[in-house]
């Protein structure tokens, strides 16, 4: 999965944040509907205009931008 060909970033677009193919729905949308418990398959359900590639990308994404994450180590 090359979440580039689906995920899109704007400075014009919904503030810059991440969406998917140049939409106005963002990555985060569709990851709290899948927080909220829908499957992918109902995230397309109540976004018609999302195939099930554009949920996969989001994941994609998401897991790569949290790879990339750090903690600052606590002082002791």
């Amino acid at each position: 999965m090359n979440w580039r060909e689906v995920i899109t970033i704007d400075p014009d677009q919904r503030s810059g944040k991440p969406c998917i193919r140049g939409m106005r729905v963002t990555v985060a949308d569709v990851l709290d509907y899948l927080a909220a418990g829908l499957t992918p398959e109902e995230v397309v359900q109540e976004l018609p205009y999302l195939e099930l590639n554009d949920v996969r990308a989001c994941l994609a994404f998401a897991a790569e931008r949290e790879r990339r994450l750090t903690a600052p180590i606590a002082a002791e």
